[in-house]
């Protein structure tokens, strides 16, 4: 918690020193973005929408971290997730409930499935699952960049059809209490991912064999446990995570697909997972704060001269100290030495 504490607070130092070097009044800029993010019930409600993906990518990926795994190909997973849950919602006729568990259940599935490849080819052939994810990204990308125009193109060529409203997550009663911000029941879902990753990996014989693995799986297969076949169920586990929250992205955030564009929260889910220090408590606390910059950003070029890169690039200072933890943390305990003695 202190080492996430740490980064957030020199990356918004950073973010300080570069509104202070164009010019600007970073105090005035920090009140203002975070301000966007907080300051009425509609901007909470965006904020935790936007946060919604960002909690099931980061969950993915930072499951995967706990298992000895690195699943960059979140967002590949996201697009497929995403992609099946609007073709469910465009082509099958169900009242909202049904229609629902059926478009969730098909991101779930293609998820996994998306998760599943790497796994495999990690198993069975050692492909390192970096460069498998990767191509697995690519692929989701351009089946989306076909599948949408040729079969579900909508009022432009780059977006499919807009999702009926009995298929998105959005539900009336949510919006009209966040005053008519782009909440929805993906939120909830999330909430309930948390705790069934944190029930599995600390409560489980599976999740014992899985982190085990992780730790070191030239030991763990000494002890009988099948390396392969939890390799395999960690991906797909991961893969099913950021099905979800494609599911939660353009079902519920969105109304439609746009083709060309690689979902970004699908990268964020490692930054959010790094900050989250791969725990699931931390991936939501985490995310909740990337939540707040990012819908605060367009509010603070709104009020002041600040450009909204601005608000991108203290993201980025953020995830770069996130990144340097094992750094910080080794500060952080020598200055514990040097007070204790």
């Amino acid at each position: 918690f202190l080492v996430g504490v740490v980064a957030v607070l020199l990356g918004l130092v950073a973010g300080a020193a570069l509104m202070l070097a164009t010019g600007n009044d970073a105090l005035e800029g920090y009140q203002f973005l975070f301000a966007g993010g907080l300051m009425n019930l509609e901007r909470i409600g965006n904020t935790l929408a936007t946060a919604t993906p960002l909690v099931l990518t980061g969950l993915s990926v930072a499951f995967a971290f706990r298992t000895g795994l690195f699943n960059i190909g979140t967002p590949g997973q996201v697009l497929i997730g995403g992609l099946l849950a609007t073709v469910v919602g465009l082509s099958v006729d169900l009242p909202k409930v049904p229609l629902l568990a059926l478009s969730i259940s098909a991101a779930v599935a293609g998820g996994a499935l998306w998760g599943v490849v790497p796994g495999l080819l990690k198993a069975r052939f050692n492909v390192h699952e970096v460069v498998s994810g990767i191509m697995m990204n690519w692929i989701a990308y351009w089946i989306t960049y076909y599948l949408v125009p040729a079969y579900f193109k909508g009022a432009y060529e780059t977006e499919s059809r807009q999702i009926p409203e009995v298929a998105s997550l959005k539900v009336s009663w949510l919006t009209s209490l966040f005053a008519g911000s782009y909440i929805n029941i993906g939120l909830f879902l999330a909430v309930i991912a948390v705790i069934v990753v944190g029930v599995v990996l600390e409560r489980t014989v599976l999740g014992y064999q899985l982190k085990a693995v992780g730790f070191n799986r030239f030991a763990a297969e000494y002890a009988g446990i099948s390396v392969n076949r939890n390799i395999v169920l960690s991906m797909m586990i991961a893969g099913a995570l950021s099905g979800l929250g494609g599911a939660a992205l353009y079902t519920g955030y969105a109304s439609s697909m746009q083709i060309g564009v690689m979902p970004s929260q699908g990268f964020d889910g490692i930054a959010v997972a790094l900050l989250g220090a791969n725990s699931p408590l931390g991936v939501v606390g985490a995310a909740l704060f990337f939540g707040v910059l990012q819908s605060g950003k367009g509010f603070m070029n709104a009020m002041t001269d600040i450009p909204p890169e601005i608000g991108d690039t203290i993201i980025a200072c953020i995830i770069y100290f996130a990144a340097t933890s094992v750094l910080i943390q080794q500060l952080i305990d020598r200055a514990t030495r040097r007070l204790a003695k």
